[in-house]
This record gives C-alpha cells, sequence and structure tokens, in this order.
C-alpha cells in the first residue's frame, strides 16, 4: 500500500518507518527542511533504539522517502496519517492549528478518494473539525472529492516505540466509513497475524480513548507518589506496599512506581488537555486536576529532602545529578522532573554536575543558560567532592555502580535517589545514607 505520514517528528517518524517495514511505500512529510535532508543523508532527528537502523534498510529498499513537497505527498498515498504537533495553548487545551493546516493541505491537493488519519493525540470533536476543513478547501476549489476521516491514535512508550507498533495489544480504529475501515484492516493485517486486535468504534470515542488511557496511567503514577510520601510519614515501606497491592490481578503491577513523578510529551500535555476539554464542557474533572497537581508537587520531592539534609540556602553545595530525560531510552527532555529539580537547586545556590548517557545534548539545548550548570560525559566525574549524588532517572547504567568508587569520591556517602533503585538496608550496611522515595 502507499501511506503518507505528515509530520516527521516522534510519531510519524516511527509509524512510517514501521509500515515501511512490513512491504508498504511511506512518503514522509515535514515543512522543516533541515530534519528532512537530515532524514534524507541517513539521520534521524530523535533518539528512539533501533529507529535508526530500521530507517536506514528501509530507505535503502525504496520503501521509505522523506520530502518538504506538500503537492507530491498528497498524490503519493491513499491513506494519509497526519501526525503533526498539538502543543498545549495558554489553557491548557490542545493547540489544532498545525492538524487542521495538514488537512487543508490535503484538500487543496488531493484529486481522488483519501482516507485522512489523525494520528496526533487530539481532543475528542477533532475528527470533525477535520472533516469540516476538508469540505470547507473542497468547496474553495469548486470540486466534490470522496474521502474520509479516522481516528487512529498511537499507543507507543518512548523507548519501546518499534515493539509497541509491531506487536501492538490493541489498534484503536475510529470511522464509520466502510471503504476506510476496510483499508485500515488492510493496512495493520501485518500486526495482527496472531489474533484479532482491531477495535472499531465511532471517531469520537477513538479520540477519548487515547486521552483516557494516558490520563489513567498519569493517575496511578501520582496515586503511588502521594502513597509514597504518606508511607515515609507513616514508616512504611511503600516497595512492598506496591508489591502487596500489585499481587491483586485487578490492579497489576504496572505504572505503580512511585518516584519524582511523570514528565514527557504526552502525559503532562494530555491530562491537561482532557481537563481543558473536560472544562470547555461543563464537566469538572475534579480527580485529574489533583493528579496534576499531585505531579507538580512531586517533582519538588527531592528537593525538599535536600533542604532537609543541608538547609533551605545551598550556597556553597555542589550536587552530583544521575538523569536528566525524563526516563530511560530517550533523550526527551518536554517536562522532565530534572528540570524542575536542577532549577530548585541552583535557584537555591547549589551548583549541579549532571550526566546522560543520551540526553545531555538536549539538556543543554534546553537547559544549559543556567550558569550553575555544567554536563559530565561521564557518570563517576560528576561526583568528585559532590556534596551527594541525586539520581532522577533510571539508566541501566545506574543499576550497580562500583559502590566504592562513589563513596571514595562524594564528599560524603549520601544518596537521594529519586527512582527506588537500591537496596535501603544493604546500602545503609556499606555505610550510605540513602534517602529514597517512600521507602
Amino acid at each position: 500500500m502507499k501511506i503518507t505520514v505528515i509530520g516527521s517528528g516522534y510519531v510519524g517518524l516511527v509509524t512510517g518507518t514501521c509500515l515501511a517495514e512490513v512491504g508498504n511505500h511511506v512518503c514522509c512529510l515535514d515543512v522543516d527542511p533541515a530534519k528532512i535532508a537530515m532524514l534524507q543523508a541517513g539521520g534521524i532527528p530523535i533518539y528512539e533504539p533501533g529507529l535508526d537502523e530500521m530507517v536506514r534498510r528501509n530507505v535503502a529498499a525504496g520503501r521509505l522517502t522523506f520530502t518538504t513537497d506538500v503537492a507530491e505527498s498528497v498524490a503519493f498515498g491513499e491513506i494519509q496519517f497526519i501526525a503533526v504537533g498539538t502543543p498545549p495553548d495558554e489553557d491548557g487545551s490542545a493547540d489544532l492549528q498545525y492538524v487542521l493546516a495538514a488537512a487543508r493541505n490535503i484538500a487543496r491537493h488531493m484529486d481522488g478518494y483519501k482516507v485522512v488519519v489523525d494520528k496526533s493525540t487530539v481532543p475528542v470533536g477533532t475528527g470533525d473539525k477535520v472533516r469540516a476543513a476538508i469540505a470547507e478547501t473542497l468547496a474553495e476549489r469548486g470540486v466534490e472529492l470522496p474521502f474520509a476521516v479516522v481516528s487512529n491514535p498511537e499507543f507507543l512508550k518512548e523507548g519501546a516505540a518499534i515493539e509497541d507498533f509491531m506487536k501492538p495489544d490493541r489498534i484503536v480504529v475510529g470511522a464509520d466509513d466502510a471503504r476506510a475501515i476496510e483499508l485500515m484492516r488492510r493496512l495493520y493485517a501485518p500486526f495482527q497475524r496472531n489474533h484479532e486486535r482491531i477495535l472499531c468504534m465511532d471517531v469520537r470515542s477513538a479520540e477519548l480513548t487515547k486521552y483516557a488511557a494516558n490520563a489513567m496511567l498519569a493517575t496511578r503514577i501520582s496515586f503511588m507518589n502521594e502513597l509514597a510520601n504518606l508511607a515515609e510519614t507513616l514508616g512504611a515501606d511503600i516497595e512492598l506496599v506496591r508489591q502487596g497491592i500489585g499481587a491483586d490481578p485487578r490492579i497489576g503491577y504496572h505504572f505503580l512506581y512511585p518516584g519524582v513523578g511523570y514528565g514527557g510529551s504526552c502525559f503532562p500535555k494530555d491530562v491537561k488537555a482532557l481537563v481543558a476539554s473536560g472544562h470547555e464542557h461543563g464537566h469538572e474533572l475534579k480527580v485529574l486536576s489533583a493528579v496534576e497537581a499531585a505531579n507538580d508537587a512531586q517533582k519538588l520531592r527531592l528537593v525538599d529532602k535536600v533542604v532537609r539534609e543541608f538547609g533551605a540556602d545551598l550556597s556553597g553545595r555542589r550536587f552530583a545529578l544521575w538523569g536528566l530525560a525524563f526516563k530511560p531510552n530517550t533523550d526527551d527532555m518536554r517536562e522532565a522532573p530534572s528540570r524542575v529539580i536542577v532549577r530548585e537547586l541552583t535557584r537555591r545556590g547549589a551548583e549541579v554536575v549532571a550526566f546522560d548517557p543520551v540526553a545531555a545534548h538536549e539538556a543543554r539545548r534546553v537547559m544549559g543558560d543556567n550558569p550553575r550548570l555544567t554536563f559530565a560525559d561521564d557518570m563517576m566525574s560528576p561526583l568528585e567532592g559532590a556534596d551527594a549524588l541525586l539520581i532522577v532517572t533510571e539508566w541501566k547504567a545506574f543499576r550497580s555502580p562500583d559502590f566504592d568508587a562513589v563513596r571514595a569520591a562524594l564528599k560524603q556517602p549520601l544518596i537521594f535517589d529519586g527512582r527506588n533503585m537500591y537496596d535501603p538496608a544493604w546500602l545503609r550496611g556499606i555505610g550510605f545514607t540513602y534517602h529514597a522515595i517512600g521507602r
């Protein structure tokens, strides 16, 4: 099949590459010439394990191409995926200007039946707006052409996006056009040979499904963070509590790990957008408002522990920080807890020396103007003479460090662990002062 993907960011590039991997011919459009030039030269603008090799393989096979030419991209595919950004507006609602611009561009250049697929995460009712934008533009051209609008939300985890796409647990297709549904079934047939994974529903239900999924996961994270904070006060161990409730099959173990809060491109934006959508339609989503507030507070939890140890004025203190990305296996710094933690520590006068295996270049771009923040090229050098080590992202490289070397490098054997990576009793047994979350 011939597929067009509009937007070559995270979702668009993964979607296009994985669809090419199973034999389709895919044309990826982006308005950023530098990004397209990079992709055409064999580079990729994001970090996602395995994606660079898959892009190169499919480009070499002639199944994956990149362009900035809108007319070319519209002519290419019968199915047109819209995978552009939907950044939060001032009130937290999703900004649909790029989605609607893509829809109008399709309508300006189409000359036959097109299936327009919203892959971007969009509020309920966006499908209607996309349909109206296409119809209006076709009317301006004075032509009548058949088209269908489909909602096909993505459920990709950064760091595991390829596996999520190639082996999906469900494929949500929101559509009311039989021809479009059949085309989507054909498109996704290679991904569900084991058993049927497509869930067909109306467009609005599909749009809400995506927001509901992310909001539920964000809720679990904030719930566990709230419990972890209570566990510290009560003298309980949240890790044991996690095991105790996770063993209940109605609850399960996923997303029950306490820490310094969620970040990234999805959860913060989607919770805000869902709250804003509820407000727009007269529904106050009280639980999600609390989820958001709890997460904002949790990002300062590690700083609060540092202040209790050293006092409010951190002038003259220097801290080593391991992990900058909002989660491991990505270079994504959007809404990363590290940004809040570093900002607050340096505001109080501290110096921070940070290391991240992948995200340092992106962290320099978004945080590099902070004169009290420096970046290290390895994980051990920040420890030299530091007052304490703070762990913010749970990279595998941090799981089993040489603790003798860590203790020797630090001024004192003191660790603030925002991801509960180590066994408290063992660390304390070898002489460390260890502050974790809820333990």
